[in-house]
């Protein structure tokens, strides 16, 4: 491992991009190199250059399955990370990683949820958005194409329960969130099929580029999200870190744990995502509700809406886990740790 690493960066050393990025940070001489990705491979010639400049480095963990799933392909002098779990897993995939590299900031991501100036009253958001007041409405959340291959058919299950649900005299409608980086077509039969119970509402993320991880949100986004899990009763998805976003206003989150009969060989069964490592965080089975099959969809919807089903109480500490204590502190804590880098 160590000889491929050192390998890597003689290659990367040698590059043009390394020599464009040390003459980019000759000539502006920044106090620091942030870099928020770690997993990209046009991060690591900007990285090295610095280093070799004397310049420090830094990266953010910026997601909750970065380090189990994926691969840190850069090497900056400090680590910025969510929580003390994410701390340990980081000393734990990357032992070449000292402790005293590792700063424990909290993210960024869930703070909207806990700033209530953000928050429309439901007639205004309900208004803005050209929903029924006299409907509630359940969020489904879309997923990437490689996480979810089949996830429109997961929003159609949904859907077919709230029609179920509607001719037992309850008043229900959904709103779809897609993933921001999901651009194709896959759910537009879906949606004009079930256009009498389905609402879509789209994430405010804005492109920087062309690939998946250059679609950036925006602080209209932050205020969107959180008023879509202030005004829904709660939310259904695959393997998403959004049961945190729902648990931050007390919602809960159904994870739809089976396989579509459109499933074939070539098609990925969505039932892994909850096998990766990044899942042994939950606290309890608790933590997260469930459905195991489409039959019993109906039922866990009303169970939920009923509030004879949550899971919430040990969602929380789910939470407490992944995210940390004090989720409202994390921007002030990255500005106040990237200062001291800088003055020291």
């Amino acid at each position: 491992m160590n000889s491929i690493r050192k390998k890597i960066k003689a290659l990367e050393r040698s590059t043009s991009k390394y020599d464009y990025c040390k003459k980019q940070l000759q000539e502006h001489k920044p106090a620091i190199v942030f870099c928020t990705n770690p997993r990209p491979t046009q991060a690591i010639a900007p990285i090295l250059a610095a280093q070799d400049l004397g310049i420090p480095t830094a990266t953010f963990i910026f997601s909750w399955d970065n380090l189990p799933k994926a691969t840190t392909l850069i090497e900056p002098d400090f680590y910025f990370v969510w929580s003390n779990y994410m701390k340990n897993e980081l000393l734990q995939y990357c032992p070449y990683v000292k402790k005293e590299q590792v700063f424990v900031t909290g993210t960024p991501q869930f703070e909207s949820h806990f700033d209530s100036s953000l928050l429309q009253t439901k007639e205004e958001f309900f208004k803005t958005h050209h929903l029924d007041l006299a409907k509630k409405y359940i969020c489904f959340s879309g997923d990437d194409i490689v996480t979810s291959p089949l996830d429109q058919y997961y929003l159609e299950d949904l859907a077919v329960s709230v029609r179920e649900l509607n001719l037992q005299d309850y008043n229900l409608g959904i709103i779809y969130r897609k993933c921001p980086v999901d651009f194709t077509k896959r759910y537009d039969a879906i949606l004009a099929q079930y256009k009498d119970v389905i609402v879509s509402i789209d994430p405010l993320w804005r492109p920087v580029g062309t690939s998946w991880d250059e679609i950036m949100p925006t602080k209209d986004d932050f205020a969107l999200q959180a008023n879509i899990c202030e005004h829904t009763e709660f939310v259904g998805n695959i393997a998403s870190s959004m049961v945190f976003d729902f648990v931050a206003h007390d919602k809960s989150c159904l994870f739809f744990d089976y396989e579509q009969p459109q499933l074939e060989k070539g098609i990925r069964d969505i039932g892994q995502n909850y096998k990766y490592i990044h899942f042994r965080s939950m606290p309890s089975k608790e933590a997260a509700l469930f459905v195991y099959s489409k039959k019993e969809l109906t039922e866990k919807v009303k169970a939920i809406l009923e509030g004879k089903l949550s899971n919430v109480p040990d969602g929380k500490k789910w939470f407490d886990i992944v995210v940390g204590k004090e989720p409202t502190k994390a921007s002030e804590r990255i500005w106040n740790k990237i200062d001291q880098l800088i003055k020291n």
